[in-house]
């Protein structure tokens, strides 16, 4: 099955039937699945997505909200229902799910919510309300089925017979004690195939992956692609089972987490919404400009230290562009590859080290190579070997700046404590603007400029000399003449 896109056709045919009775767009809507209706929801205006929302039964239109985007306001959807509908609606989301919906309404409108729901579902969901969304209590879902370590296998069948009624799928059986305190993981598999008067605690794995309610969601998702797991208990201190976190739920967090280092890499805040609308789009990036305008200063600083250099080598000012934007491109390689290395598990000093040699050997390898080219475009449009010569250094020295700062900066930044992904950006571009600008005028400096200087020396005295026999003729002309 193809992943859905929205297209014309189907918006078009949502809005015509829109403009009918709802016995036809109900016979409209049985044609999509209730992701592809979230999808549509964001071509439509608020009021066509309640009277859908509306008409649809209980359990497609649970399914819908809990598929809409967080941009989208799934929460003030829920919130402008009525009442009856809203309620059945919320019945029917996973705890989790209208946990995540619910807490992004205001208090008043929360509590509104959860008087007007089922005592136990309300219980449950404020309890999950008390855990950051970021952790692994924010994204568990306390919904899990569980049975008691000295059940016996029939015991064992009907109590999963009875938890599994009010729930979708479950992929674990959770085994606890008297106290609730989780002692092991069954699969079902293996209650089935035993003999009929086994024991719960002959069949369970000791041996099994949890999380603490406080652990951070992405520290969960490197727990869920290490071990490949389908699913995780989340307990206590004191090892009480709280609930499961489940993969779909994960790939949401990777998807956010991947969303939110594209954006600060980019130098955006990741409290910018991608949706949002432009006055929240220029105070999350406002900020990181003008402390780029500051360094980009910096960077113009140098320039203005060499300015006989840039006078007596105009060509320079081309050249110093090219070497500066690649740098900036090598250095948004590596750090592109170290961040996701450092988000993928924590590197040790050794591995760290590894990097950072590894990014500097590539840095030059590219330098040596970019500045062969640089010094034959030299040579073949200026016709000056030196000249090409001073390119060749910049180029090689700049992607080596790059590759070194790539690597280090954000291994520093993780070191002490700062995201890696939010300053690297900035700190790095600092480094290969600068160097950019410094390496080719410097080795100019040193390498040309006494060589143009001297040649005019040379010029000025054969000039000079010239001057003088013009005038010694001069001289001779009027006395002949006299």
């Amino acid at each position: 099955m193809q992943s859905f896109e929205i297209d014309k056709t189907d918006l078009q045919r949502i809005k015509t039937a829109l403009e009918g009775d709802d016995a036809g767009l109900q016979e409209v809507l049985k044609e999509y699945h209730a992701s592809e209706i979230a999808i549509l929801f964001e071509k439509l205006p608020q009021e066509a997505k309640e009277r859908i929302i509306n008409i649809l039964p209980t359990e497609i239109a649970s399914e819908v909200i809990s598929e809409m985007d967080e941009e989208e306001r799934p929460g003030e959807l829920l919130i402008n229902l009525h009442p009856e509908k809203r309620s059945e609606i919320v019945e029917e989301l996973d705890y989790d799910d209208a946990t995540d919906i619910i807490s992004q309404l205001d208090e008043d409108e929360q509590q509104e919510i959860l008087d007007d729901i089922d005592e136990e579902d309300a219980s449950s969901i404020r309890a999950l309300m008390n855990y950051d969304e970021d952790t692994a209590g924010g994204l568990m879902n306390s919904q899990v089925i569980c049975v008691n370590i000295n059940h016996d296998k029939k015991d064992a069948l009907d109590e999963i017979i009875h938890q599994s009624e009010e729930m979708e799928e479950f992929y674990t059986i959770y085994v606890v004690d008297d106290a609730s305190i989780l002692k092991g993981i069954v699969s079902i598999k293996d209650i089935i195939k035993a003999r009929a008067n086994a024991k719960i605690s002959d069949l369970l794995k000791d041996d099994f992956v949890y999380v603490k309610a406080e652990l951070d969601q992405e520290e969960v998702a490197k727990l869920f692609s290490q071990y490949n797991l389908t699913t995780i208990p989340v307990v206590d201190d004191n090892m009480k089972l709280l609930g499961r976190i489940t993969v779909d739920d994960i790939i949401d967090v990777m998807e956010q987490e991947s969303t939110e280092d594209m954006l600060k890499i980019s130098g955006v805040s990741e409290d910018e919404e991608l949706s949002g609308n432009w006055k929240e789009a220029v105070k999350s990036r406002l900020p990181w400009l003008i402390i780029n305008l500051g360094t980009a200063y910096l960077a113009a600083s140098i320039i203005r230290h060499f300015d006989d250099t840039v006078e007596q080598l105009p060509i320079l000012a081309a050249y110093m562009t090219i070497i500066a934007g690649m740098g900036g491109n090598a250095a948004t390689q590596a750090l592109a590859v170290t961040v996701r290395r450092i988000s993928l598990n924590d590197l040790t000093d050794r591995q760290a080290y590894n990097t950072v040699f590894k990014e500097f050997l590539v840095g030059m390898l590219n330098g040596a190579a970019n500045g062969l080219v640089v010094f034959f475009i030299a040579l073949f449009y200026d016709a000056n070997v030196m000249l090409g010569l001073v390119l060749f250094l910049a180029m090689t020295g700049n992607l080596i700046v790059a590759g070194l700062t790539g690597a280090s900066i954000p291994l520093i930044l993780k070191r002490v404590g700062i995201d890696p992904a939010v300053a690297s950006s900035i700190i790095i571009t600092t480094f290969t603007d600068c160097a950019g600008f410094l390496l080719p005028l410097w080795f100019a400096t040193q390498l040309l400029l006494p060589r143009i200087k001297a040649e005019k020396q040379v010029q000025i005295l054969h000039h000079l000399q010239l001057q003088k026999h013009i005038d010694s003729l001069q001289h001779l002309h009027v006395l002949l003449h006299h």
